[in-house]
């Protein structure tokens, strides 16, 4: 498993974000049982550099918590027939590492959210990583359903992981 892990804003974070962003990526790949190690990249930044980003990418013109994007084609979420069809698009022939994607996170964010939700900054960042490792794997939250289904997986990671709302 690579996890890269990049801090491209001012913003001093606990170390402990660190083994939290491994930890909850980790237990999501364990939980929706992928074949594969797998390669991640997370950048933490601020406001400004996710605003930039959420604007270039997906033309909304604000900043936002934390932005996916997945390396991997999906046909359903966590099916990876796709990937395995073509593995030379999606497989580092250097690692054998599935490619999964990117995580961008606004530790800005973090803190505001953590604040807004009543919860600690460490189990907001939990709570951003398991969300964005879903939409990784190809899940979303367009509509209803597919909202309550990422909403449940989300929370079975995070309580499997202790990551609850108490959580400090």
């Amino acid at each position: 498993m690579n996890i890269v892990i990049l801090n491209e804003s001012d913003i001093e974070y606990p170390k402990e974000y660190d083994k939290i962003i491994e930890d909850v990526i980790e237990a999501s790949i364990d939980y929706l049982k992928c074949p594969y190690e797998c390669e991640v990249s997370v950048t933490l930044t601020d406001n400004d550099m996710i605003h930039d980003i959420n604007l270039s990418e997906r033309g909304i013109d604000k900043p936002t918590d934390v932005l996916s994007f997945p390396m991997v084609d999906f046909d359903a979420p966590n099916d990876l027939s796709y990937a395995e069809k073509y593995p030379q698009d999606y497989f580092n022939p250097e690692t054998g590492e599935l490619l999964l994607g990117d995580i961008v996170i606004s530790l800005e964010k973090v803190a505001s959210q953590a604040k807004e939700y009543g919860h600690s900054d460490k189990r907001e960042i939990a709570f951003l990583v398991a969300h964005s490792c879903l939409h990784l794997f190809g899940y979303d939250h367009i509509d209803e359903a597919d909202r309550v289904k990422m909403e449940g997986l989300q929370n079975e990671i995070l309580n499997m992981k202790g990551y609850t709302r108490d959580y400090e």
